[in-house]
Parts: C-alpha cells; sequence; structure tokens
C-alpha cells in the first residue's frame, strides 16, 4: 500500500519515507535542556515530571514539554508599603526580594503569577512584624527585622516550589509629623547635652579655684609653721647657750651688738654726728673686762 502510495518511485522513496519519520519521532522524543533551566513534561494535560539539565527522553506523542522555567535567581521590583508601628508611627518601607525556583512543577501548576504573590505576601509580614515593634526597635533592630521577614516568606512561599534567597529592607522612612516631632526632640537633646557640659565646666571651675585656695591656704600654713619651727629652734639654741654660758656670756654678746651697731652708724654716709648711749662706758668698759677674764 506504501508503494502504490509513493507510486513508482520505488524502494528508494520508501526509505526515504521511514527516515524522516524517524527523525521526527527522535525529534519528539529528545529533549536537551540548558544548565539554566528545567522543563516541565506533561502527559495527557497531567504533569509527569521534571527534565533536568543535559540529554532527556520522552515518550513521543504521550508526553511533551509544557513550560520551559528559568532557575535563575531573580530579584523583585522594589516595593513600598505603609505599615504602623506599635506606638502609632506610620512608616513607609521599601523592600527587595531575591527567589529563585526549585520546583518548577509546583510553580507553574500551583499559582498564576508567582511574582505579585511573592510582593503581597512580603507586604502583609512587613506589616504584620513592624506592628509589633516600636519605632525605636525598628531602627536598631533592622537586621532581625530583616532576618523574620525572610524567614517568614521562606515559609509562606514553600508550597509554590520557591527558595527566597534574599530578603532586604532598603528604606524605612516617615511621615511629615514625625520628622517635625523628631527633630524637636533632637534638638531639645542637643541642648540639654549642651546645658548638661555648661554645667559641668562651671562645677570644675569652681572645684579647680577652691583647690588652689585649700593649697595656697596649706602652703602658707606650712611656711608659718616652719617659721615657727625656726623661731622655736633660735630660742631654744639661745637658752641652750645661756645655760651653758650664764648670763655673763650673754651680757657680752649684747655688748658686742651694741659696738657693731655704733660702728654701722658712724659709718653711714654724711652722718657728722654720733650718739652714743649714756650707757656706752659701761657697755665698753663690760666688754673689755670680759675679753680680759677670757685671756
Amino acid at each position: 500500500m506504501l508503494q502504490d502510495i509513493l507510486g513508482d518511485g520505488g524502494p528508494g522513496l520508501f526509505w526515504l519515507a521511514v527516515a524522516i519519520a524517524v527523525i521526527f519521532v527522535l525529534t519528539r522524543a529528545i529533549r536537551v535542556v540548558p544548565q539554566s533551566e528545567k522543563y516541565v513534561v506533561a502527559q495527557f494535560g497531567k504533569f509527569k515530571y521534571e527534565l533536568g539539565p543535559g540529554l532527556n527522553f520522552l515518550v513521543p506523542f504521550l508526553q511533551r514539554v509544557a513550560h520551559k522555567v528559568s532557575v535563575l535567581e531573580r530579584q523583585l521590583p522594589n516595593a513600598s508599603q505603609d505599615a504602623i508601628t506599635s506606638d502609632n508611627v506610620l512608616l513607609v518601607v521599601e523592600t527587595s526580594v531575591f527567589y529563585r525556583v526549585l520546583e518548577p512543577g509546583k510553580t507553574v501548576y500551583r499559582i498564576r503569577d508567582v511574582d505579585a504573590a511573592i510582593a503581597t505576601t512580603v507586604a502583609g509580614i512587613v506589616r504584620a512584624q513592624i506592628g509589633k515593634m516600636e519605632l525605636d526597635e525598628v531602627q536598631a533592630n533592622r537586621a532581625a527585622l530583616i532576618a523574620q521577614i525572610k524567614t517568614q516568606v521562606e515559609s509562606a512561599v514553600d508550597d509554590w516550589g520557591i527558595e527566597v534567597t534574599r530578603a532586604e529592607i532598603l528604606d524605612v522612612g516617615l511621615d511629615q509629623a514625625t520628622r517635625d516631632a523628631m527633630l524637636q526632640q533632637l534638638n531639645a537633646e542637643r541642648e540639654r547635652r549642651a546645658a548638661v557640659t555648661r554645667a559641668e565646666g562651671e562645677r570644675r571651675s569652681v572645684e579647680l579655684a577652691s583647690d588652689a585656695e585649700l593649697y595656697a591656704a596649706r602652703q602658707a600654713a606650712e611656711a608659718r609653721r616652719v617659721e615657727a619651727d625656726a623661731e622655736a629652734y633660735a630660742t631654744g639654741v639661745v637658752a641652750e647657750a645661756i645655760q651653758k654660758g650664764g648670763l655673763e656670756a650673754v651680757q657680752y654678746n649684747i655688748a658686742l651688738e651694741q659696738v657693731k651697731s655704733l660702728s654701722n652708724i658712724a659709718q653711714g654716709a654724711g652722718n657728722q654726728t654720733v650718739i652714743v648711749p649714756a650707757d656706752a662706758a659701761d657697755a665698753f668698759g663690760k666688754a673689755f673686762q670680759m675679753l680680759k677674764g677670757r685671756s
């Protein structure tokens, strides 16, 4: 019958037709999958299995490649959503999410728009997490907040065959009223610190002045004590000398001092008159007798 269809071409045309049929079947059965993709195979419209990178074979006419899915990491467009903290501060949070497809069969048969689904999930989780925190906690614990958001997003998208590789909070914005209030608070805090600094400086100045006065008083007292000790020492020496040399030695010293004083007065410039005390002769006599007695 095939020869009747082919006509007078003979066996050559027959084998040509067979070769063409074999090639057609092979093209339907063989699939080469790139490294960056996975193929989803359907049989009679139902998911059968996935084809990984490399050379793969299908059952011709029964199985077909229904979807070609990239497994490269993807980034969702940056999204902004409003969130209210537990202390009723309105924030505008900008987020970014990176993910990749691990099981294309789940991704293509369980979710229609995976990017929109992930974005909606992230927005809900961000609002829920920030609603549990105060503004200061959001600013101070951003790393912990990102970790919580990533963990919850991973759990939510697990049924879609997706792995969330990274979630980032790019910016946390404040409404204008909150910004004005925070600016006033910041200025008040700066003024308070300046006042404290000035007060500390004044207190330190007073302390240093008091320390200086106390030091001066101590030095003056020490000087008076040293002077008193010197006077007491001199008095003790004189008393000891009197005790050892007797009254005559004292009178001898006094007489010598009187003689020295008179001599100094006489040698003064412009002095034409020498004043001699009434008892000067007695003093000279006593001194001469003492010198004579010592010799």
